[in-house]
């Protein structure tokens, strides 16, 4: 095996392989990246849960195929010169060498290696900046307790050329719809993917023209989702369980309405929670177009900072983990927020508006249970 690429190419493609190694592998070989040299070069890497793959072009002048350390290999791929980047495979042994850097990998037992799953049939696609947008809107909700599994995931509802994304850890909720070309314009399916794996194949998809989508059918033995765009690919193995219905929890009416610049509001948010932890809430006091931000009692750290803002209702105490409503604040991604109340004992839900007088942008939804305190 000996192929010529210019290194970023190849740093581009490792780090994306890379994503899927496992830190604790059930065998050696998950260790390791794959490649495997013919027209083209193509790197694979596993945990068994999820599988990536990177192909781009080379110089080739022998074909082969050989299992490295993924780590090493990544680590060394970033820290070469940006000249050509030559891979030989001497015995057990590849030699790297680009310009007068040169590094020795040891070869791992490629028999051990798992046979990837093969990628379903594309079930659609959408624009990598959309992709993106909607996953990182949603993910932030998913919960990190991996003994709720099906509380860490995203639940995907596809109906038709629309797709409904949610996630929940059971204190806040997200919920975005988007428009998709979905490949079979009557499909109408759902799935429950790990959030982890999406948020990584948004991170690193964005800036493509399009991402395609692939599922499993429901009649197929192994549920997989794939990812894929130019030059690059993931499978993942979907959750087990059922989502909780979430739809009911978003009301449809309110009793009293905020608009609020989000600049000036995050900013307060962030200075009056310097006095808050993951158990001190931070109390918002809505009045006649006015916000009152209060953080602290008694003996301890206190802080207050007040806001003129656009307000109509009753009056409402409510407090939140100041960081779960940073999260919302950022997520909506746009120039004021919209926050609509049902009581200070009841859920808020944050939309995003462009200006302090237009519509709400009602695709993305952003749930937030208040918390408890002491007056």
């Amino acid at each position: 095996m000996k192929f010529i690429v210019e290194r970023d190419p190849l740093v581009d493609a490792v780090n994306w392989v890379s994503k899927s190694i496992s830190n604790r592998p059930i065998t050696t070989a998950l260790l390791g990246i794959v490649i495997d040299v013919d027209q083209e070069v193509i790197l694979s890497g596993s945990d068994l849960e999820t599988s990536t793959k990177a192909k781009f072009s080379a110089d080739v002048n022998q074909k082969g195929k050989v299992l490295v350390p993924g780590r090493l290999l990544a680590d060394i791929a970033r820290s070469l010169p940006a000249k050509p980047v030559t891979f030989t495979l001497e015995g057990t042994r590849v030699l790297v060498t680009a310009g007068s850097a040169k590094f020795t990998l040891p070869t791992l037992p490629l028999a051990e290696y798992p046979t990837l799953p093969t990628l379903p049939a594309a079930t659609g696609k959408l624009t990598s900046d959309l992709f993106s947008t909607a996953i990182n809107q949603v993910a932030i909700a998913a919960g990190k307790d991996d003994s709720l599994p099906t509380l860490t995931g995203v639940f995907v509802e596809i109906n038709k050329n629309q797709i409904t994304l949610a996630a929940t850890d059971r204190y806040r909720l997200a919920v975005r719809e988007l428009n998709w070309n979905a490949a079979d314009a009557t499909i109408e399916t759902t799935s429950l993917l790990r959030a982890r794996t999406l948020a990584d194949a948004a991170k690193s998809l964005v800036g493509n023209a399009e991402v395609t989508l692939a599922l499993s059918p429901s009649t197929s033995n192994e549920k997989l989702v794939g990812f894929i765009t130019e030059g690059k690919s993931m499978t993942s193995r979907v959750l087990d369980g059922s989502f909780p219905p979430f739809r009911h929890l978003l009301p449809s009416e309110s009793t009293a309405d905020a608009i609020i610049e989000v600049a000036p509001l995050l900013d307060s948010v962030r200075r009056v929670a310097l006095v808050t932890d993951k158990t001190v809430p931070l109390r918002l006091n809505f009045s006649s177009n006015s916000l009152r931000l209060e953080a602290g009692t008694g003996e301890e750290a206190q802080a207050t900072e007040q806001l003129d803002i656009n307000y109509k209702g009753e009056d409402i105490n409510i407090a939140f983990n100041p960081q779960f409503l940073v999260d919302g604040l950022n997520a909506i991604q746009s120039a004021f927020v919209h926050i609509a109340f049902t009581g200070a004992n009841k859920p808020a839900v944050l939309t995003g508006q462009t200006e302090a007088n237009s519509a709400p942008i009602n695709n993305y939804k952003y749930l937030l249970m208040p918390m408890r305190y002491s007056s």
